[in-house]
């Protein structure tokens, strides 16, 4: 079975291509993008239309990649030592095992998403090369060598904060997801609101990618963001009249859905002072 768009899930053929290509190659695939263009939900996306498990990743400043594979709790084996429990004589009772591991002993092939790589330490993808290709790692406190059963398909998403390694690059299938043109954010929009009127559509993607193309902005409203304020517009039975209300360059209606810093919220508010200036 072969990915593309689902129900929910708009998916661009250049996109169903690349992850259609990393799981032939059987390679990690890296998707990079903006935040809030629909990485993380890809993953999910991929394993029910492939109808295989999920196994999820998500990755914080302080991971350490070791954790991925399994994490030995010597400090509660010692403290069972002092407490004369029986169960200090087996280690397995003292290791937890991580993602990776559950990945690798599943008994049929899963999905693994390793969601926000770029948010670990420089080192932590150099960490993982020998195990994501050779799916397999070595147990020190057991002597055990862990090997997939079934090789995974890994999904990995970045969010460009950093560079990566180029080891680690070259052991991948690489994808950006651009931000979607007008047409293909109107499909994703009536994926999620598919009663939406095309004229209130109409207005509120011209009035968002207006506010995308501002120059200065500090952070230019996604995918999920314009999701959340479309909910807004509907659950306030906004007209789009209501959307023009203002003068040229003012704060649009619900803009805490867009806009997400006080220097956009200032920025805004200086084109409208500016706007009514000229009037």
């Amino acid at each position: 079975m072969k990915f593309a768009s689902t129900e929910s899930y708009v998916a661009s053929d250049d996109l169903a291509l690349a992850v259609n290509a990393a799981v032939r190659l059987e390679r990690p695939l890296l998707v990079k993008g903006e935040p809030g263009t629909g990485k993380t939900e890809l993953a999910r996306q991929v394993a029910g239309a492939l109808g295989l498990p999920l196994i999820e990743w998500h990755v914080k400043s302080t991971t350490k990649a070791q954790q991925g594979l399994y994490e030995y709790d010597a400090v509660s084996r010692l403290r069972d030592s002092q407490l004369g429990e029986a169960r200090v004589h087996d280690v397995r009772n003292y290791i937890r095992k991580g993602k990776l591991w559950q990945a690798f002993e599943a008994e049929g092939r899963v999905v693994l998403l390793i969601d926000e790589i770029d948010k670990a330490d420089i080192e932590f993808p150099n960490d993982l090369l020998q195990e994501l290709d050779r799916m397999e790692f070595h147990v020190y406190e057991t002597g055990e060598t862990i090997r997939a059963k079934a090789r995974p398909v890994v999904i990995i998403t970045s969010n460009n904060e950093k560079e990566l390694p180029d080891a680690f690059l070259r052991r991948c299938f690489f994808h950006y997801i651009r931000f979607p043109d007008p047409e293909t954010l109107a499909a994703i929009v009536r994926v999620h609101f598919p009663d939406i009127k095309d004229r209130l559509l109409t207005a509120a993607l011209t009035q968002f990618y207006e506010i995308r193309e501002v120059p200065g902005l500090k952070k230019k409203p996604s995918t999920s963001e314009v999701l959340d304020w479309l909910r807004l517009l509907l659950a306030e039975d906004l007209a789009p009249e209501d959307l023009r209300k203002d003068a040229k360059g003012a704060l649009p209606r619900l803009h805490g859905a867009l806009l997400k810093n006080e220097q956009d919220v200032q920025l805004f508010e200086r084109l409208a002072f500016m706007a009514r200036g000229q009037r």
